[in-house]
């Protein structure tokens, strides 16, 4: 028999509440392994078990699944028996046959949740190793630092043996953190941005302004590729297009060139919180850093959060560019975001955009034009793109 044991993280310090959080991550847990076979999921003192019920289940690809799911914040393959020393002496020797015929050193560690078992951990731990210096006479005992750690868990139903847990993605299940209204583009930030949300439970609904023909189908098609990234993590979710062709040419032709980004940042937002609303949101992310660019500065972002209620998270605000890439390393988005394709915010861009506006000012360039009714029509027309991993 051989499972997967997944680790809880903060979801135990969750109190009253635990289980609410707990129900949630073993549902994501089950839906998310049907692409990988049929798999028993159950919770038992902190800890879930991943079991297969045929063959046929692909262990390979449910470990890489449940690795990406947040809220675990470990995991390990394990090969299972009866709960007998013997049993659990000949499972260790023969399920970790390649890591034990690899390494030099070794150290046993056993954990002991069944306190009716009649061995003592330390007594196990010795037992098994014992075992294993006879089976494989090459090795020898290292409880400093070994090159291999066998792990023991004596659990309520079978004892189980593996290597040292693997990191899990950490986080809280995703829906717990109620819905919230990203604004995707095709660069490094706001990849990141989604992916740090639903690190922290937020279910996301990716919203995405295009400008064709200014901006190309291969743009778009890029930003549905980074969102398939990020819901490798984040599960399922639906992108909402909303082409905003006409209100930027009707910007560039009515505003100073100067205030062009921050006024489309506005609008972009307006958009955004009223599809929010429609969608059952109940705040706004992007993937803005505090500086990193004029639209970005601290009067900037005043003038753009001016337009909306709803709360704005910008859970990058403080990061610096290197912090950013490397999260898009992690998650596998960096070579996507990094192709050369324009997004709705690049084009137009003037050469000296200010960095300190005043908000009388965007207001007063704002009524050049009926921007209200433009953005509308593009909110109307949006379109719906199914994104899963």
């Amino acid at each position: 028999m051989e499972v997967i044991l997944l680790k809880l993280g903060e979801i135990v310090l969750k109190g009253l509440n635990r289980r609410t959080f707990e129900d949630m991550l073993v549902k994501t847990v089950r839906r998310r392994l049907r692409h990988a076979g049929e798999f028993d999921v159950k919770t038992l003192q902190s800890t879930i078990y991943v079991v297969p019920k045929n063959e046929d289940s692909d262990m390979d690809m449910a470990e890489n699944i449940v690795s990406k799911i947040f809220g675990i914040v470990g995991y390990a393959r394990a090969g299972g028996c009866e709960k007998a020393i013997e049993e659990i002496q000949k499972r260790a020797a023969e399920y970790l046959r390649d890591d034990l015929e690899s390494a030099a050193t070794f150290k046993v560690e056993t954990k002991r949740s069944d306190k009716k078992f009649p061995l003592q951990s330390p007594e196990v731990s010795n037992l098994v190793g014992g075992y294993l210096l006879e089976q494989y006479p090459h090795l020898t005992v290292d409880v400093r630092n070994p090159d291999f750690i066998v792990n023991v868990e004596v659990r309520e139903d079978h004892a189980y043996v593996h290597t040292t847990p693997k990191k899990g993605a950490g986080g809280i299940p995703v829906g717990t953190g109620g819905r919230g209204a990203v604004l995707i583009s095709g660069g490094l930030d706001s990849p990141v941005a989604a992916w740090t949300m639903a690190k922290r439970g937020v279910q996301l609904v990716p919203i995405h302004f295009s400008s064709p023909p200014y901006t190309s189908e291969l743009a778009h098609r890029k930003v549905e590729n980074l969102l398939r990234k990020v819901s490798g993590y984040a599960g399922r979710m639906q992108m909402i297009s909303v082409e905003f062709t006409k209100l930027q040419e009707a910007i560039r032709d009515n505003c100073p060139g100067d205030l062009n980004t921050v006024i489309l940042r506005r609008y972009m937002l307006r958009a955004a919180e009223k599809i929010a609303e429609l969608e059952g949101c109940g705040a706004l992310i992007t993937g803005e850093s505090l500086g990193q660019v004029a639209s970005q500065t601290m009067q900037a972002i005043a003038c753009t959060d001016a337009v909306v209620s709803m709360p704005v998270f910008r859970p990058l605000i403080g990061s610096d560019k290197s912090e950013i890439v490397k999260t898009a390393y992690q998650i596998d988005t960096y070579d996507i975001s990094i192709e050369p394709y324009e997004d709705c915010c690049t084009i137009f861009t003037p050469k000296h955009p200010r960095t300190k506006p005043k908000l009388h000012h965007i207001e007063f360039a704002e009524k050049n034009f009926d921007g209200e009714s433009l953005m509308m029509e593009a909110i109307e027309n949006r379109k719906f793109i199914d994104i899963s991993p």
